[in-house]
Protein backbone atom coordinates (compact mmCIF):
# COMPACT_ATOMS: atom_id res chain seq x y z
CA UNK A 1 0.00 0.00 0.00
CA UNK A 2 1.18 3.61 -0.96
CA UNK A 3 2.46 5.41 1.91
CA UNK A 4 1.31 9.20 1.24
CA UNK A 5 3.34 10.39 4.48
CA UNK A 6 5.98 9.92 3.01
CA UNK A 7 5.83 11.13 -0.04
CA UNK A 8 4.48 14.42 2.24
CA UNK A 9 7.90 14.54 3.55
CA UNK A 10 9.90 14.30 0.54
CA UNK A 11 7.91 17.09 -1.04
CA UNK A 12 8.46 19.05 2.29
CA UNK A 13 12.18 18.75 2.38
CA UNK A 14 12.78 19.40 -1.34
CA UNK A 15 10.53 22.77 -0.75
CA UNK A 16 7.41 22.29 -3.47
CA UNK A 17 3.98 22.96 -2.87
CA UNK A 18 1.27 21.16 -3.91
CA UNK A 19 0.76 22.55 -7.10
CA UNK A 20 4.32 22.21 -8.04
CA UNK A 21 4.42 19.12 -7.77
CA UNK A 22 1.28 18.05 -9.53
CA UNK A 23 3.32 20.10 -12.20
CA UNK A 24 6.17 17.93 -12.66
CA UNK A 25 3.90 14.71 -12.46
CA UNK A 26 1.19 15.75 -14.81
CA UNK A 27 -1.09 15.56 -12.68
CA UNK A 28 -3.59 17.78 -10.79
CA UNK A 29 -3.21 19.46 -7.28
CA UNK A 30 -6.00 17.42 -5.90
CA UNK A 31 -4.48 13.72 -7.28
CA UNK A 32 -0.93 14.90 -5.03
CA UNK A 33 -3.46 15.91 -2.21
CA UNK A 34 -5.05 12.13 -2.68
CA UNK A 35 -1.65 10.57 -2.76
CA UNK A 36 -0.72 12.26 0.29
CA UNK A 37 -3.76 11.47 2.18
CA UNK A 38 -4.02 7.74 1.53
CA UNK A 39 -7.49 8.23 -0.81
CA UNK A 40 -5.39 7.27 -4.14
CA UNK A 41 -2.06 5.86 -5.29
CA UNK A 42 -0.37 6.97 -8.11
CA UNK A 43 -0.11 4.22 -11.19
CA UNK A 44 3.21 3.25 -11.64
CA UNK A 45 4.57 5.82 -14.18
CA UNK A 46 3.50 7.93 -11.24
CA UNK A 47 5.82 6.30 -8.57
CA UNK A 48 8.48 5.94 -11.81
CA UNK A 49 8.28 10.04 -11.94
CA UNK A 50 8.41 10.14 -8.14
CA UNK A 51 11.57 7.92 -8.23
CA UNK A 52 13.16 10.13 -10.54
CA UNK A 53 12.47 13.63 -8.85
CA UNK A 54 13.40 12.79 -5.46
CA UNK A 55 16.12 10.15 -6.07
CA UNK A 56 14.71 7.16 -3.77
CA UNK A 57 13.81 3.97 -4.78
CA UNK A 58 10.11 2.65 -5.48
CA UNK A 59 9.54 0.51 -2.40
CA UNK A 60 10.27 3.85 -0.20
CA UNK A 61 6.59 4.92 -0.74
CA UNK A 62 5.30 1.11 0.08
CA UNK A 63 7.14 0.51 3.71
CA UNK A 64 7.36 3.01 6.54
CA UNK A 65 10.57 5.51 5.94
CA UNK A 66 13.64 6.54 8.22
CA UNK A 67 11.87 9.43 9.60
CA UNK A 68 9.08 6.90 11.09
CA UNK A 69 12.16 4.59 12.52
CA UNK A 70 14.29 6.90 13.65
CA UNK A 71 13.48 10.37 14.20
CA UNK A 72 12.16 11.65 17.60
CA UNK A 73 8.27 13.52 16.94
CA UNK A 74 8.59 17.14 17.32
CA UNK A 75 12.49 17.04 17.77
CA UNK A 76 12.81 19.89 15.39
CA UNK A 77 11.39 23.37 16.94
CA UNK A 78 11.01 25.39 13.61
CA UNK A 79 10.21 28.67 16.02
CA UNK A 80 13.89 28.12 16.96
CA UNK A 81 15.61 28.18 14.06
CA UNK A 82 18.04 31.03 13.94
CA UNK A 83 17.47 33.13 9.83
CA UNK A 84 18.56 36.22 8.84
CA UNK A 85 16.27 38.62 7.97
CA UNK A 86 15.37 38.52 4.53
CA UNK A 87 13.50 35.15 4.89
CA UNK A 88 12.56 35.55 8.86
CA UNK A 89 8.62 35.30 7.98
CA UNK A 90 8.93 32.90 4.87
CA UNK A 91 6.80 29.31 6.27
CA UNK A 92 7.21 27.69 3.42
CA UNK A 93 11.01 27.79 3.39
CA UNK A 94 11.25 27.37 7.09
CA UNK A 95 9.22 24.38 6.82
CA UNK A 96 11.41 22.84 3.98
CA UNK A 97 14.63 23.33 5.70
CA UNK A 98 12.96 22.12 9.27
CA UNK A 99 11.86 18.53 7.49
CA UNK A 100 15.27 18.69 5.88
CA UNK A 101 17.24 18.79 9.67
CA UNK A 102 14.41 15.86 10.62
CA UNK A 103 15.78 14.25 7.87
CA UNK A 104 19.53 14.81 8.71
CA UNK A 105 18.91 14.15 12.58
CA UNK A 106 17.20 11.38 11.34
CA UNK A 107 20.73 10.54 9.39
CA UNK A 108 22.71 10.78 12.49
CA UNK A 109 20.83 8.49 14.95
CA UNK A 110 20.92 5.76 12.27
CA UNK A 111 24.62 6.34 11.87
CA UNK A 112 25.10 6.26 15.74
CA UNK A 113 22.84 4.02 17.29
CA UNK A 114 25.58 1.85 18.67
CA UNK A 115 27.84 4.47 19.44
CA UNK A 116 28.66 6.69 22.77
CA UNK A 117 29.96 10.11 22.54
CA UNK A 118 31.62 11.72 25.76
CA UNK A 119 29.86 14.42 27.53
CA UNK A 120 29.72 17.21 24.36
CA UNK A 121 31.81 20.88 24.60
CA UNK A 122 29.67 22.33 23.00
CA UNK A 123 26.52 21.51 25.38
CA UNK A 124 29.27 22.63 28.92
CA UNK A 125 30.06 26.07 26.61
CA UNK A 126 26.46 26.38 25.79
CA UNK A 127 25.32 26.27 30.00
CA UNK A 128 28.26 28.21 30.95
CA UNK A 129 27.19 31.32 28.76
CA UNK A 130 23.87 30.98 29.54
CA UNK A 131 24.45 31.28 33.51
CA UNK A 132 27.29 33.73 32.82
CA UNK A 133 24.77 35.70 30.71
CA UNK A 134 22.08 35.70 33.50
CA UNK A 135 24.15 36.91 36.23
CA UNK A 136 26.06 39.22 34.73
CA UNK A 137 25.36 42.45 35.24
CA UNK A 138 27.80 44.21 32.48
CA UNK A 139 26.49 45.69 29.53
CA UNK A 140 25.43 43.47 26.58
CA UNK A 141 28.29 44.58 24.79
CA UNK A 142 30.73 43.66 27.01
CA UNK A 143 28.69 39.96 28.15
CA UNK A 144 29.25 39.25 24.21
CA UNK A 145 32.68 40.12 24.10
CA UNK A 146 32.95 37.78 27.32
CA UNK A 147 31.62 35.29 25.76
CA UNK A 148 33.64 35.43 22.81
CA UNK A 149 36.37 34.74 24.66
CA UNK A 150 34.96 32.26 26.55
CA UNK A 151 33.99 30.09 23.83
CA UNK A 152 37.36 30.61 22.20
CA UNK A 153 39.12 29.56 24.76
CA UNK A 154 36.53 26.77 25.72
CA UNK A 155 36.97 25.43 22.18
CA UNK A 156 40.63 25.07 22.24
CA UNK A 157 41.45 27.80 19.48
CA UNK A 158 45.19 29.13 19.72
CA UNK A 159 45.43 32.86 20.38
CA UNK A 160 46.38 33.38 16.83
CA UNK A 161 45.18 31.49 14.09
CA UNK A 162 41.51 30.11 13.27
CA UNK A 163 42.91 27.59 10.83
CA UNK A 164 41.21 24.76 12.56
CA UNK A 165 37.96 27.03 13.15
CA UNK A 166 35.58 24.08 11.09
CA UNK A 167 37.06 21.24 12.87
CA UNK A 168 37.11 22.50 16.59
CA UNK A 169 33.55 23.79 16.08
CA UNK A 170 32.39 20.09 14.71
CA UNK A 171 34.63 18.60 17.27
CA UNK A 172 32.64 20.48 20.27
CA UNK A 173 29.54 18.71 19.17
CA UNK A 174 28.25 20.98 16.92
CA UNK A 175 26.99 19.05 13.51
CA UNK A 176 28.02 21.29 10.39
CA UNK A 177 26.27 20.50 6.95
CA UNK A 178 25.99 22.83 3.81
CA UNK A 179 23.43 22.41 1.13
CA UNK A 180 22.48 25.17 -1.91
CA UNK A 181 19.93 27.20 0.74
CA UNK A 182 19.11 29.83 -1.62
CA UNK A 183 20.54 33.28 -2.77
CA UNK A 184 18.90 34.97 0.57
CA UNK A 185 20.42 33.20 3.13
CA UNK A 186 23.89 32.78 4.32
CA UNK A 187 23.38 29.97 6.83
CA UNK A 188 20.99 28.83 9.35
CA UNK A 189 21.49 27.29 13.01
CA UNK A 190 19.00 25.27 15.93
CA UNK A 191 19.64 22.99 18.93
CA UNK A 192 16.77 20.47 18.55
CA UNK A 193 15.03 19.54 21.45
CA UNK A 194 16.96 17.15 22.39
CA UNK A 195 20.04 19.05 22.72
CA UNK A 196 21.88 18.76 19.08
CA UNK A 197 23.31 21.45 17.80
CA UNK A 198 23.39 22.39 13.75
CA UNK A 199 24.76 24.68 11.81
CA UNK A 200 23.62 24.35 7.91
CA UNK A 201 25.54 26.48 5.52
CA UNK A 202 25.26 27.68 2.61
CA UNK A 203 27.87 26.58 -0.66
CA UNK A 204 26.78 29.31 -3.10
CA UNK A 205 30.00 30.64 -4.29
CA UNK A 206 31.12 31.40 -0.47
CA UNK A 207 34.25 32.33 -0.25
CA UNK A 208 36.97 30.99 2.67
CA UNK A 209 36.51 34.26 5.04
CA UNK A 210 32.72 34.64 4.27
CA UNK A 211 32.05 30.94 5.27
CA UNK A 212 34.42 31.44 8.49
CA UNK A 213 31.96 34.27 9.32
CA UNK A 214 28.82 32.08 9.01
CA UNK A 215 30.11 29.79 11.29
CA UNK A 216 31.27 32.22 13.90
CA UNK A 217 27.73 34.06 13.40
CA UNK A 218 25.50 30.69 14.04
CA UNK A 219 28.13 29.72 16.56
CA UNK A 220 26.97 33.08 18.26
CA UNK A 221 23.49 32.46 17.92
CA UNK A 222 23.57 28.67 19.63
CA UNK A 223 25.78 30.25 22.54
CA UNK A 224 23.66 33.98 22.66
CA UNK A 225 19.90 32.82 22.05
CA UNK A 226 19.21 29.37 22.93
CA UNK A 227 15.48 29.22 22.88
CA UNK A 228 14.47 32.19 21.62
CA UNK A 229 11.39 32.12 19.16
CA UNK A 230 12.77 33.77 16.00
CA UNK A 231 9.64 33.07 13.95
CA UNK A 232 8.00 35.26 16.81
CA UNK A 233 10.39 38.40 16.68
CA UNK A 234 9.20 41.61 14.79
CA UNK A 235 11.89 43.18 12.52
CA UNK A 236 13.69 45.59 14.61
CA UNK A 237 14.01 42.78 17.28
CA UNK A 238 15.43 40.40 14.64
CA UNK A 239 17.68 42.63 13.20
CA UNK A 240 19.00 43.52 17.58
CA UNK A 241 19.66 39.40 17.83
CA UNK A 242 21.27 39.33 14.28
CA UNK A 243 23.66 42.15 15.22
CA UNK A 244 24.61 40.91 18.64
CA UNK A 245 25.53 37.63 16.41
CA UNK A 246 27.56 39.81 14.07
CA UNK A 247 29.49 41.09 17.59
CA UNK A 248 29.76 37.59 18.57
CA UNK A 249 31.46 36.72 15.34
CA UNK A 250 33.76 39.62 15.12
CA UNK A 251 34.88 39.15 18.76
CA UNK A 252 35.05 34.97 18.14
CA UNK A 253 37.71 35.57 14.77
CA UNK A 254 39.82 38.22 16.33
CA UNK A 255 40.56 37.88 20.02
CA UNK A 256 40.63 41.48 21.88
CA UNK A 257 44.65 41.20 22.60
CA UNK A 258 45.70 39.36 19.78
CA UNK A 259 44.46 41.62 17.48
CA UNK A 260 45.16 44.92 19.29
CA UNK A 261 48.77 44.07 18.73
CA UNK A 262 48.47 43.41 14.78
CA UNK A 263 46.97 46.76 14.82
CA UNK A 264 49.91 48.25 15.68
CA UNK A 265 51.92 46.89 12.58
CA UNK A 266 48.91 48.80 10.01
CA UNK A 267 50.12 52.62 9.75
CA UNK A 268 47.08 53.85 7.28
CA UNK A 269 44.09 52.55 9.19
CA UNK A 270 41.63 53.24 6.64
CA UNK A 271 43.68 51.65 3.66
CA UNK A 272 41.82 48.21 3.12
CA UNK A 273 45.10 46.62 1.13
CA UNK A 274 46.85 47.60 4.57
CA UNK A 275 44.88 44.72 6.53
CA UNK A 276 45.77 41.82 3.59
CA UNK A 277 48.00 40.19 5.54
CA UNK A 278 45.66 40.08 8.77
CA UNK A 279 43.30 38.59 6.13
CA UNK A 280 45.32 35.83 5.54
CA UNK A 281 46.41 35.52 9.06
CA UNK A 282 43.33 35.57 10.75
CA UNK A 283 40.49 34.22 7.37
CA UNK A 284 38.53 37.14 7.84
CA UNK A 285 37.17 39.27 5.25
CA UNK A 286 38.36 43.27 5.16
CA UNK A 287 35.06 44.04 6.22
CA UNK A 288 35.06 42.34 9.16
CA UNK A 289 38.24 43.53 10.00
CA UNK A 290 37.79 47.04 9.84
CA UNK A 291 34.24 46.14 11.70
CA UNK A 292 36.33 44.83 14.75
CA UNK A 293 39.02 48.15 14.59
CA UNK A 294 35.74 49.97 15.01
CA UNK A 295 34.18 47.78 17.40
CA UNK A 296 37.55 48.31 19.99
CA UNK A 297 38.18 52.12 19.13
CA UNK A 298 40.83 51.91 17.25
CA UNK A 299 38.58 53.08 13.72
CA UNK A 300 36.32 56.40 15.25
CA UNK A 301 33.37 56.67 13.17
CA UNK A 302 34.51 58.99 10.72
CA UNK A 303 37.86 56.29 10.18
CA UNK A 304 35.48 53.73 9.80
CA UNK A 305 33.22 55.47 7.11
CA UNK A 306 36.22 56.14 5.33
CA UNK A 307 37.42 52.57 5.33
CA UNK A 308 34.35 51.70 4.31
CA UNK A 309 34.16 54.02 1.62
CA UNK A 310 37.62 52.74 0.39
CA UNK A 311 36.03 49.08 0.20
CA UNK A 312 33.36 50.28 -2.32
CA UNK A 313 35.90 52.13 -4.20
CA UNK A 314 38.03 49.00 -4.89
CA UNK A 315 35.12 47.03 -5.04
CA UNK A 316 36.10 44.70 -2.31
CA UNK A 317 32.58 44.66 -1.26
CA UNK A 318 32.18 41.79 -4.33
CA UNK A 319 35.54 40.34 -4.54
CA UNK A 320 38.48 41.20 -1.89
CA UNK A 321 42.06 40.51 -2.40
CA UNK A 322 42.99 36.43 -1.42
CA UNK A 323 39.16 35.52 -2.05
CA UNK A 324 40.21 32.65 -4.87
CA UNK A 325 43.60 31.48 -2.77
CA UNK A 326 42.19 30.90 0.77
CA UNK A 327 40.94 27.68 0.68
CA UNK A 328 37.44 26.83 1.90
CA UNK A 329 36.87 24.36 5.17
CA UNK A 330 34.14 21.78 4.56
CA UNK A 331 32.69 19.77 7.19
CA UNK A 332 34.14 16.27 8.11
CA UNK A 333 32.44 15.04 11.55
CA UNK A 334 30.19 13.02 9.52
CA UNK A 335 32.11 11.84 7.22
CA UNK A 336 34.54 10.84 9.64
CA UNK A 337 31.81 8.61 11.18
CA UNK A 338 30.01 6.90 8.41
CA UNK A 339 34.13 5.63 7.48
CA UNK A 340 34.13 4.71 11.39
CA UNK A 341 31.15 2.58 11.37
CA UNK A 342 31.89 0.90 7.86
CA UNK A 343 35.36 0.45 8.61
CA UNK A 344 34.20 -1.27 11.87
CA UNK A 345 31.13 -3.33 10.38
CA UNK A 346 28.70 -1.76 12.77
CA UNK A 347 26.85 -0.32 9.22
CA UNK A 348 26.60 -1.70 5.68
CA UNK A 349 26.78 1.45 3.21
CA UNK A 350 25.01 -0.40 0.56
CA UNK A 351 22.63 -2.09 2.76
CA UNK A 352 22.12 1.61 4.26
CA UNK A 353 21.23 2.98 0.89
CA UNK A 354 19.04 0.24 -0.78
CA UNK A 355 17.57 -1.78 2.07
CA UNK A 356 17.56 0.92 5.02
CA UNK A 357 16.79 4.42 3.42
CA UNK A 358 15.77 3.03 0.20
CA UNK A 359 16.97 5.74 -1.90
CA UNK A 360 19.69 6.66 -4.43
CA UNK A 361 23.38 7.97 -3.95
CA UNK A 362 22.17 11.65 -4.61
CA UNK A 363 19.79 11.67 -2.37
CA UNK A 364 23.02 11.68 0.39
CA UNK A 365 24.35 13.65 -1.44
CA UNK A 366 21.36 16.60 -1.20
CA UNK A 367 21.00 15.48 2.03
CA UNK A 368 24.47 15.73 3.33
CA UNK A 369 26.38 17.97 0.82
CA UNK A 370 28.74 15.53 0.89
CA UNK A 371 29.94 14.65 -3.02
CA UNK A 372 28.48 11.54 -4.09
CA UNK A 373 32.03 9.57 -5.19
CA UNK A 374 32.45 9.71 -0.89
CA UNK A 375 29.25 7.34 -1.09
CA UNK A 376 30.09 5.28 -4.32
CA UNK A 377 33.69 4.75 -2.77
CA UNK A 378 31.77 2.24 0.05
CA UNK A 379 29.82 0.57 -2.49
CA UNK A 380 31.91 -1.75 -4.14
CA UNK A 381 32.81 -5.03 -2.63
CA UNK A 382 36.83 -5.57 -2.11
CA UNK A 383 37.78 -7.93 -5.14
CA UNK A 384 41.20 -9.39 -4.02
CA UNK A 385 42.98 -12.70 -4.40
CA UNK A 386 43.86 -14.75 -1.23
CA UNK A 387 47.23 -16.54 -1.04
CA UNK A 388 44.94 -19.79 -1.52
CA UNK A 389 43.43 -18.29 -4.79
CA UNK A 390 46.65 -17.32 -6.23
CA UNK A 391 47.91 -20.81 -5.72
CA UNK A 392 45.24 -22.49 -6.97
CA UNK A 393 45.08 -20.06 -10.04
CA UNK A 394 49.16 -20.73 -11.03
CA UNK A 395 48.09 -24.28 -10.54
CA UNK A 396 45.00 -24.61 -12.85
CA UNK A 397 47.42 -22.23 -15.73
CA UNK A 398 50.38 -24.74 -15.23
CA UNK A 399 47.84 -27.54 -16.43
Amino acid sequence: MFIGKNLTNLRIMHGYSRKELSEKLNVTEQAVWQYENNYTSPKMQGVNDLKSIFNVKSKFFYKKDILGRYFEPENIPIMNIAYRSKVMNVISKTQAEAKHVEYLDSFINYLTANLTFPSQKIIQLRNEVINYLNTSMEDREVQINKAAELARRKLGFRHDTNDNLMFLVEKSGVFIFEKPIGEEIDAYSLWTKQDRPFIILGNLKRSAVRRNFDIAHELGHLLLHYKVEFTHLDRKEHKAIEKEANLFAGAFLLPEKSFLEDMKSIARVTNPDAYIDLKKKWKTSLQVLGYRAANLGILDAKKHRNFYAALHRKGYLKREPLDESLSIQKPEKIKSIIDLVSKKGMIDIREMVERDWMVEIPFFHRLTGIDTEFFYSYMHDDQDFGLADVKELSSGISN
